[in-house]
């Protein structure tokens, strides 16, 4: 095994003395959480960066899509994909809602429009897209079909912070959308996420609904507690400086993937979208009729000390929690069972990405 160790991911971070200034104000106001001033500027931030109208943030992603489906109201069905992480279907399921599982589109492994109205009931009320790796899905055609049947449309957005299509944020796609800000993130608040959405009406039912319920001296509902501590702000509000410069470096490590592994027989490689300005999140790479299986590749990189992940995998429809099986979603199965995704953070050194590649093409 190689004597340098090179994990999937690696958490981008601000200088130092950067983090530590931003803190200092803690220690005079001893205002440590409860959307006090640091979840104000942040959220205020967020705003602008994404040119979005409302921002609330919550303790971490999975909370933060348990709030929106809640601030909607939404009962009975909820079309959804299976390629995800389980915190997705978790937050459906734990919202009393029912999955319906959609295949994916084969190109964008996001989910397929042509495969939605199939699966419209009359207990269906919203649909939740997921968009992987820093790709969009067809957002005009989900828009059209929610509006044709009265849907709501609320976006896992996990992967998508700072993603554009034709200059637009994704945060200004559905009727909401949700970001992780967990520091495996492209932008992280080492723990952390938000709601981003359109009607400034759901501002309060989101408030109440990460407070344990408390409105005055009355408690609306049974809520959890989902407030970002003033800490994970300031950590957001310093990576938010330097996120353009961290994209930036990631793009170049997946151009260089991209030129090595590009053409490489049995390998098949996510295309780049038309208008998308991508945050370069991940890098999966979908082994497929080669000399070598995906599991294969990742033992074989693992023995050199480099670390892959198995993104996404398995199925959620294919996990016992759930219930369901993953035969009624065949394309999601396939790239289920044979995508790898390459280690990929901004300090990844150009000599590493051509071993990488070196290593799967041998």
């Amino acid at each position: 095994m190689s004597a340098k160790r090179i994990n999937i991911t690696k958490s981008a971070l601000p200088p130092f003395e950067e983090y530590c200034e931003e803190i200092r104000s803690l220690w005079d106001s001893r205002w440590l959480t409860n959307m006090g001033q640091k979840h104000q500027q942040l959220e205020a931030a967020l705003r602008e960066y994404l040119g979005a109208p409302n921002v609330t943030l919550f303790t971490n992603g999975h909370l933060a899509l348990e709030g929106a489906l809640a601030a909607f109201g939404l009962a009975g069905e909820v079309i959804t994909t299976p390629f995800t992480f389980a915190s997705t279907t978790n937050a459906i399921v734990r919202s009393g809602l029912k999955p319906v599982f959609c295949d994916i589109d084969p190109v964008t492994y996001t989910l397929d429009p042509a495969k939605i109205e199939a699966l419209i009931t009359p207990e269906t009320s919203a649909i939740v897209p997921v968009l992987v790796y820093g790709t969009l899905c067809d957002t005009e055609a989900i828009d059209t079909i929610a509006k044709k049947h009265g849907l709501k449309v609320i976006y896992d957005a996990a992967h998508a912070f700072g993603v554009k299509k034709n200059g637009v944020s994704a945060a200004n796609f559905g009727d909401a959308a949700m970001f992780s800000f967990h520091a495996t993130k492209v932008f992280h608040t080492v723990e952390g996420g938000c709601v981003v959405y359109q009607d400034s009406a759901l501002r309060e039912k989101l408030d109440v609904g990460k407070n344990f319920g408390v409105c005055g001296e009355d408690i609306l509902e049974a809520a959890p507690n989902g407030k970002m501590s003033e800490f994970h702000a300031a950590m957001g509000i310093c990576n938010l400086r330097h996120l353009d410069a961290w994209i930036a470096a990631r793009k170049q490590v997946v151009e260089r993937y991209r030129a090595n592994l590009s053409g490489v027989a049995g390998l098949k490689l996510l295309k780049e979208q038309a208008g998308v300005a991508s945050n370069y999140a991940y890098f999966p790479v979908v082994f497929d009729g080669g000399k070598y299986t995906r599991d294969e590749a990742a033992a074989q990189l693992a023995e050199h000390g480099i670390f892959a992940r198995k993104y996404f995998y398995p199925l959620t429809n294919n996990c016992t929690a759930y219930g369901f099986h993953g035969d009624e979603t065949p394309v999601a199965k396939h790239v289920s069972d044979h995508v790898l995704c390459l280690p990929l953070y901004p300090e990844l050194a150009a000599e590493d990405v051509d071993r990488i590649c070196e290593i799967i093409c041998e």
